[in-house]
């Protein structure tokens, strides 16, 4: 596990263009996005091992996170709004999972621990780079977390369904994360195709 700064590891691969341009920016962002995205894949590893969950196991229940543009042809720029609000609640997931798993089990060290504290980071920092890629007079972005953390997982079956809960956060951590590399290799493209023309 690296533990570069998420300013440096992230200029891996970070595209062509100025410091601040648009292009620059949304290659860092890409960059981080994907960084993100290999991190919190490791993280649901280590969450499997230490849990001894099978690989194959599907939770109940469809998306925790579940968001739609607002037009049925979304823009780019419109996608990467949408996918922002997404990592907002991601962000809320994951906090959450944080103070629940210390509630069950007190503060622990080790390889899941720090990992997941990297990930916290991590898509903290992808929120504030995709505020200062996206916003406007018109388009102002919040980067606190979205969520409340009122799930219940208290009973005889506690310990259990935390598990099987954090297992559901982090597989959105995954699949969100990935949905943003994507979207914002697009928004990349674009604007670079805009900028040579």
């Amino acid at each position: 596990m690296s533990e570069d700064p998420p300013e440096q590891e992230e200029q891996r691969g970070s595209g062509a263009g100025l410091p601040g341009s648009g292009t620059g920016q949304a290659g860092r962002a890409v960059a981080l996005a994907r960084l993100l995205h290999r991190e919190c894949s490791h993280l649901l590893q280590l969450f499997v091992r230490r849990v001894s969950l099978y690989v194959n196991y599907t939770p109940d229940g469809g998306r925790i996170v579940s968001l739609s543009a607002a037009s049925e042809e979304p823009s780019t720029e419109e996608q990467v709004l949408v996918m922002h609000s997404a990592l907002r609640q991601c962000l809320g997931l994951i906090h959450c999972v944080i103070l629940k798993e210390e509630e069950e089990w007190g503060e622990l060290e080790g390889d899941y621990e720090s990992m997941r504290k990297n990930v916290h980071q991590r898509l903290e920092y992808l929120l504030h780079t995709t505020k200062a890629l996206m916003e406007t007079e018109e388009t102002i972005l919040e980067v606190t977390p979205d969520h409340q953390c009122t799930e219940e997982v208290d009973g005889s079956a506690g310990v259990f369904a935390l598990k099987m809960w954090t297992y559901r956060v982090l597989l959105e951590l995954v699949h969100w994360a990935d949905h943003a590399a994507n979207t914002l290799y697009k928004l990349q493209s674009e604007r670079e195709e805009k900028d040579q023309n």
